[in-house]
């Protein structure tokens, strides 16, 4: 059998905080096929950025991390400063959330694109500038030329991101780590990005992980998915089975709490409580506070990963697909 592109096992990340040290990451077990899409979901907090960055090595100083990271079987968490630039010049690229936040505003678009394609991969200028000018327009920039020459803000913040997305191209990347990568655009420009990136995929047979708070985006567009929440994998399921055939209890508390657009007389559920970061989280389950049937068990030990059919379920008592969801009559919305 062979073995996925992207393997994380038992990963968990510590960070210090005011003298003290604050896990930020209490478990991830997540594989990306070569050529596949995974969707990482979860709430604001509950880790999915910071399991990105530990992809790539792009921790605070001072964090501590247990656990495995492989690319094609070399366990990146023990890499050296030379395989670590290869790494991120040549085999994995990142698209950040925020744009604006990672381009230099002093330089210049086609400086910022062709750095990388200079300093790391040895290719001439000329041929580096043509490359990127060509990449400008399969992502949909026109007058690529000029966008060269014009600095960060001089560009719409949609702009922006196909230039992010130009830049992650660039180095022919076998995964496409994708944070967020829509949050701060307007709904029309969200659907352009999106296609450009599923387009680039496609054509390039790049693996991907998707990180998003959009449950139906994610099942839109990835093959599998992933819930975290207060910085557990609770669930990995097929994208296809998301709806019939999640078993945590919070996946399916998620599915429960969106409304439904034909049905205007049904009032929005909620799930009760409020999610935790993950240094909040308990000693046992960190939904139990919020589940609706918990045991003595969940408060006292956190449930490990276990296979059930085609999904991973962290639940010392998941459900059986099809069961009743758990259900609410809370005015507030959860997002």
């Amino acid at each position: 059998m062979t073995p996925p592109l992207l393997s994380i096992e038992n990963l968990s990340v510590t960070l210090p905080v005011r003298g003290t040290h604050r896990t930020v990451i209490h478990r991830v077990d997540l594989t990306v096929p070569a050529g596949t899409a995974v969707g990482l979901v979860g709430e604001s907090g509950s880790g999915k950025s910071m399991t990105a960055r530990a992809i790539l090595r792009l921790l605070p100083r001072g964090a501590a991390v247990t656990g495995e990271v492989r690319l094609d079987g070399r366990d990146i968490t023990r890499a050296g400063a030379a395989e670590l630039r290869r790494l991120r010049s040549r085999d994995v690229a990142m698209v950040f959330q925020d744009p604006r936040a990672h381009i230099n505003p002093v330089r210049t678009i086609g400086d910022f694109l062709t750095e990388a394609l200079i300093t790391a991969r040895g290719v001439r200028p000329r041929a580096a500038e043509a490359t990127v000018t060509a990449l400008l327009h399969d992502v949909g920039i026109p007058d690529a030329a000029r966008r060269m020459r014009q600095r960060p803000p001089e560009l719409s913040g949609g702009l922006l991101q196909r230039v992010m997305i130009a830049a992650a191209l660039a180095g022919e990347p076998r995964l496409l780590v994708a944070d967020e990568p829509t949050t701060a655009l307007d709904v029309t420009t969200q659907s352009e990005v999106m296609a450009i990136i599923e387009e680039a995929r496609a054509e390039r047979g790049l693996a991907m992980l998707f990180i998003t708070h959009d449950l139906p985006l994610a099942a839109a567009v990835c093959d599998r998915i992933a819930v975290m929440y207060a910085g557990t994998v609770a669930e990995e399921l097929p994208a296809a089975h998301l709806h019939g055939r999640a078993r945590h209890p919070y996946t399916r508390a998620l599915l429960a709490s969106r409304p439904d657009p034909t049905d205007t007389t049904q009032r929005l559920r909620a799930i009760p409580g409020r999610p935790l970061s993950a240094f909040e989280a308990p000693p046992g389950c960190p939904f139990a506070a919020r589940c609706a049937h918990p045991q003595e068990i969940c408060h006292a030990e956190r449930p490990a990963p276990r296979a059930a059919e085609d999904s991973l379920v962290a639940c010392h008592f998941p459900e059986a697909p099809g069961a009743a969801v758990l259900s609410g009559d809370r005015s507030d919305t959860h997002d």
